[in-house]
């Protein structure tokens, strides 16, 4: 394996590339939602908000942690109304439980949507406005309250990363947030709240993880310290993503892939994403269906077109994971696109965009949105926009 040993960091100083790499604090191990209250009173909260769902409240998870809270002498007020794949409006209204009680801190339990929407409420608590007027890189310029971010689901990346998406439900696609700002402060990941994840969810974010892995590894931002990481993800995910869907209780699996969600979330924020995420964004806002499904249907397709113009990253991820070499590195990257797919399909998710909601008739304005979309611009091949309306068929 012929590793990549340039530095393609998106900074530039004096004609030498620098590499950043951001990170929160971590806690991680099993029991260490335990820690929680101690990280937010070391930030200087004493009134704080639970940002969660109605799904986690069902959850032991919850209480568990309300009560670590209010036993710590933390003054605890929650806001439940997250959906999956967050509204804008949901923003609004948690923020108006935030000043109503006079917080001064958040504290976000659930999975990437969650999260998410505990970033917006940070946002809009120092900066004011609405939340659709940060889209894009750097909007948000004051300091953030503390946040601290307690992930129930493995994959989605958000508690360690400088992300934050919102569904546009007039414009129905999604937004991307983007600020070193929006690293949570801590993350507090305990592998015993993945024990209530249902396998879909379990594939879900798995896949998402590995998408993270795949895309951070191949995006133009990577660095050496991206890349060591994205490796290291993908080969323990791939390993222990259908061990976890066929038992989410498994403590081993959960364990592993916590850390490799960890990882590939850490890879991600700091070399960015590409095409993939782009175009997967737009499918959430206007059909509402899972992201990490959505990921693993178009992922194949843009490492194919990708690789056209280099497929020594897919060579390497392929090494990575086992796949074995085919007769050049276009075919070791094809045949590597072909064990994703294949990957997905053994944990039941859908192998097209249709069973998602997809039709014909929503090309143009999927295609117009996917062009616009932040993480476009590390892809490492630039499409236009009839490449990108090809995919989509493609995937159909």
């Amino acid at each position: 394996m012929t590793l990549r040993t340039e530095v393609s960091d998106a900074v530039t100083r004096g004609g030498v590339r620098i590499a950043k790499f951001h990170t929160p604090e971590i806690i991680i191990g099993r029991g260490s939602l335990a820690e929680v209250p101690r990280a937010a009173s070391g930030l200087g909260v004493r009134r704080l908000m639970i940002v969660s769902d109605l799904k986690v409240m069902g959850t032991p998870w919850y209480p568990e942690l309300a009560d670590r809270l209010r036993s710590s002498g933390l003054q605890v007020y929650s806001f439940t109304g997250v959906s999956p794949n967050p509204r804008a409006p949901e923003i609004s209204a948690a923020l108006e439980h935030y000043e109503a009680a006079r917080c001064e801190g958040i504290v976000a339990l659930g999975g990437g949507s969650v999260i998410d929407a505990a970033k917006g409420v940070a946002i809009l608590a120092a900066n004011g406005g609405h939340i659709l007027e940060y889209e894009g890189i750097d909007r948000a310029r004051r300091p953030l309250p503390p946040l601290v971010a307690a992930p129930t689901t493995a994959g989605s990346g958000s508690d360690v990363s400088q992300f934050c998406i919102i569904n546009d439900v007039d414009r129905r696609t999604k937004v991307t947030i983007i600020g070193r700002g929006l690293v949570p402060d801590v993350s507090v990941i305990d592998p015993r709240l993945l024990a209530t994840m249902p396998p879909e969810v379990v594939a879900q974010s798995g896949m998402d993880a590995i998408t993270h892995c795949i895309e951070a590894f191949a995006s133009v931002a990577h660095s050496r310290l991206t890349d060591t990481v994205a490796l290291s993800a993908i080969a323990t995910a791939w390993l222990c993503i259908e061990r976890l869907v066929d038992d989410p209780t498994n403590p081993d699996a959960g364990l592993d892939m916590a850390y490799a969600a960890l990882e590939a979330g850490m890879a991600f924020t700091n070399a960015i994403l590409g095409a993939t995420h782009a175009m997967s964004h737009p499918v959430g806002g206007l059909c509402d269906a899972p992201h990490g499904a959505i990921n693993a249907v178009l992922l194949p397709h843009v490492i194919r077109f990708n690789a056209e113009l280099d497929p020594q990253p897919y060579v390497d991820l392929a090494a990575a994971v086992g796949v074995p070499e085919a007769g050049s590195p276009y075919a070791t990257a094809d045949r590597f696109a072909a064990s994703v797919a294949a990957l997905a399909e053994r944990v039941g998710l859908p192998g097209s965009l249709a069973p998602l909601g997809v039709r014909e008739e929503h090309f143009e304005i999927l295609t117009a949105n996917a062009m616009a979309d932040a993480c476009m611009t590390t892809n490492p091949r630039q499409p236009v926009a009839a490449d990108v309306a090809r995919i989509y068929r493609e995937a159909l």
